[in-house]
């Protein structure tokens, strides 16, 4: 037996030009606007990183040995890796 998901109506004020995207990316998915913004919500609202995923973006972000990866072609990505 299947429990109902209690759903609660409610307004935003959002810019038309912004509307006019969702609309879009919820189309290209197959979706209603409504399940495409809930589905967005939903997973900015409890897809929050724990603590090993939080250090391991830290490190990423302040490592100074980063490097930049060539995108041109293949090839030159390769090459970018440096893999020795």
């Amino acid at each position: 037996m299947e429990l109902a998901i209690n759903r609660k109506s409610t307004m935003f004020r959002l810019r038309e030009e912004l509307i006019d995207r969702l609309k879009q990316l919820a189309a290209r998915d197959n979706r209603s606007l409504n399940n495409y913004v809930e589905t967005i919500l939903m997973e900015v609202a409890y897809n929050t990183p724990n603590a090993t995923t939080r250090a391991a973006m830290a490190e990423a972000q302040n490592d100074e040995s980063l490097t930049t990866v060539n995108m041109d072609s293949y090839e030159s990505f390769l090459q970018s890796l440096d893999l020795k």
